[in-house]
């Protein structure tokens, strides 16, 4: 019986042990467990072009609204919707009735004013000759004078109205005041136009050049005159050749220059308007149509990061260096303002050579955390392997 019962509590003793190791083994495990895989970059000098887009409003270089300056039925439309036409082309004509028996009333004027200035001459002359002999009283002779004077001025009154009514008729014929494309013609033969109608005879746009409209918000202004380094014109003068994308997304062929930069900053907004400058041989481009404006930002020797291995925190943006225990630590970085929406340009808190997390940024990724730092390329592919659905 000793012996059986000392087998049995040699048995409870060993089997202790083993729950003691086994609570140990798992204790040791749960310490001990693995550093998270973390994809890693390694920040390099590059070189790079960061475009940034902003949407654009075409226009041509004049668009004029072509509007009668007399009141009149339209009695023939000379050209078309989208024809080009020159300068001093004839658009329109108005009925010209009224405004030529105008001025055959206002030559008739002239004449008959005419008349009576030849007569008070003539009446002067004699009253002068009289007056030289004392025959007539000074007094009689002034208002001969007077009577002159007054026939001469009804003379230039009639004279000045034949010029109004030539100058009416020829407003019946209106023309084009530049080179350009007629847009939409809203009245035809028939239809009265007059000056003060809300809808003009149609537009006339000299589309052989075309402005680009487009808005940089104040940050952005901000950004080009360096904080006050250099001026606006100089800014404007030193900025690189823009491009157009399309509408359809194809980017127009020909490079275009920033003109302009509004000089007040709109409160609703908060931006200002920026008018850039395309050539436009071949009339592809139209007042009125979209766009958006390619603006280059070419840089030597820049730190590029993606955006997604940022985080802001108060205002700062911070990233994850990766240092030589492969711990990370939140590092406050400074950034240029222009980016293309996917990565920045690092000005302050990087330097080559650092290493920097990509992933896991605001979700997995702690201040002080310990990772196995991963290849990109293998994570991204691990990342699309598993995404692939199970055969």
């Amino acid at each position: 019986m000793k012996l059986i019962s000392s087998c049995l509590g040699g048995l409870a003793i060993m089997a202790a042990a083993g729950m003691l190791s086994g609570c140990s083994g798992k204790q040791q495990q749960q310490g001990q467990m693995p550093a998270p895989g973390i994809a890693v970059m390694t920040v390099t000098p590059q070189e790079t072009d960061l475009q940034t887009t902003f949407p654009a409003t075409i226009k041509g270089k004049t668009d004029i609204d072509i509007r009668p300056q007399v009141t009149g039925f339209i009695t023939k439309v000379h050209v078309d919707e989208g024809q080009r036409v020159r300068k001093g082309q004839v658009l329109f004509t108005l009925d010209q009735v009224q405004f030529n028996a105008a001025v055959d009333q206002a030559r008739a004027a002239v004449n008959s004013a005419q008349t009576a200035v030849n007569t008070a001459q003539m009446t002067a002359d004699s009253k002068k000759t009289l007056r030289e002999k004392n025959i007539i009283s000074e007094y009689e002779y002034q208002l001969c004078l007077n009577q002159l004077s007054q026939a001469k001025a009804q003379l230039a009154n009639a004279k000045a109205s034949l010029v109004t009514a030539q100058k009416n008729l020829a407003y019946t014929t209106v023309t084009s005041p530049s080179d350009g494309v007629v847009g939409t013609i809203p009245n035809r033969e028939g239809s009265l136009a007059s000056p003060s109608s809300a809808q003009p005879l149609t537009t006339v746009s000299d589309n052989s050049q075309v402005y680009a409209y487009f808005s940089l918000t104040e940050k952005d202004l901000l950004g080009l005159v360096g904080d006050g380094e250099r001026t606006m014109d100089a800014a404007i003068k030193n900025m690189p050749a823009v491009k157009l994308r399309l509408n359809d997304g194809s980017l127009y062929p020909l490079e275009g220059k920033v003109a302009t930069v509004s000089g007040v900053i709109d409160n609703n907004t908060g931006a200002s308007s920026v008018r850039a400058l395309f050539a436009n041989p071949n009339g592809v481009l139209r007042s009125g149509g979209t766009g958006q404006v390619v603006m280059p930002n070419v840089k030597n020797d820049a730190l590029l990061i993606p955006q997604k291995a940022t985080f802001e925190l108060q205002d700062r943006r911070f990233v994850y260096v990766v240092n030589d225990s492969n711990k990370v630590v939140a590092t406050p970085i400074a950034i240029e303002a222009v980016n293309d929406g996917k990565n920045f340009v690092v000005t302050q808190g990087l330097k080559p050579g650092d290493r920097i997390a990509v992933e896991g940024v605001g979700t997995k990724l702690q201040d002080g955390m310990t990772i196995n730092p991963t290849d990109p390329a293998a994570a991204q592919q691990a990342a699309e392997a598993a995404s692939q659905p199970a055969k």
